[in-house]
């Protein structure tokens, strides 16, 4: 039972999975945090591996970048493989001085400026927001960790651009609360919202539009673990 963009047989992908953009960060994810890990998709270089940790099983699944491309896999997963939970588990811009490079943003909601939801509603607005269970769970996971890194709960704004001529346009919505920007999150509670499945997008500020700082492509790939342990023990709860 494969689909057009992941080459899973029936079975083969666990109902709870981890969904980070970076397919090379689901295969390191897969190596560092999960037992017995197997591959069961390479298609078009968007990795998926299925493993077990604490005994659960949790499978890793690679989405790509912007809505259009996480909404693909995300939409097959749950369509397909009836998977029930998707954590998101991706890196963000800091937006204001609130947060620090490395600190942790677990989104309670997303806002956009993207079309996709106004197509969908017909030109209304719809709030996306995270499962408050999995919300939960992730912040009361935090809580027991000791983590390097400070944690926010807030919003993220979901851009459709990642290199934006006009980013005046970040202002209203820093203005209304939103802590860092990335490309999936809006579009990906929606989908959940759509199927009643459970979603949560956890994100790791690996650059600064204030500081100008920023992290490597290997950092962004390979020393977020404590994302990955606050997602597994949310997910898994």
């Amino acid at each position: 039972m494969s689909t057009p963009h992941i080459a899973a047989a029936p079975g083969e992908i666990a109902p709870i999975v981890l969904f980070p953009g970076d397919p090379l960060r689901a295969k390191w994810i897969a190596e560092t945090f999960l037992d017995d890990a197997v591959l069961y998709s390479q298609t078009r270089g968007m990795l998926g591996f299925t493993g077990t940790w604490q005994g659960h099983r949790v499978s890793v699944q690679g989405s790509g970048m912007g809505q259009p491309s996480m909404s693909i896999y995300a939409n097959e997963l749950f369509d397909q493989y009836d998977v029930q939970t998707v954590v998101r588990v991706g890196s963000c811009g800091g937006l204001t001085e609130r947060v620090g490079m490395r600190d942790i943003i677990i989104a309670n909601g997303a806002c956009t400026d993207s079309g996709i939801n106004r197509v969908r509603f017909q030109g209304l607005d719809y709030a996306p927001v995270a499962d408050f269970g999995l919300l939960r769970a992730a912040v009361e996971a935090s809580e027991t960790m000791s983590l390097a890194s400070a944690v926010h709960v807030g919003l993220l704004f979901s851009s459709d651009q990642f290199y934006t001529t006009r980013p005046e346009l970040n202002d209203p919505f820093i203005a209304h609360g939103a802590l860092g920007v990335e490309m999936e999150t809006s579009a990906l509670y929606t989908l959940a919202a759509y199927r009643q499945r459970r979603a949560l997008s956890i994100c790791t500020v690996s650059d600064h539009l204030v500081t100008h700082e920023a992290t490597t492509a290997q950092e962004r790939e390979q020393t977020f673990g404590d994302m990955i342990e606050i997602a597994l023990r949310a997910a898994t709860a």
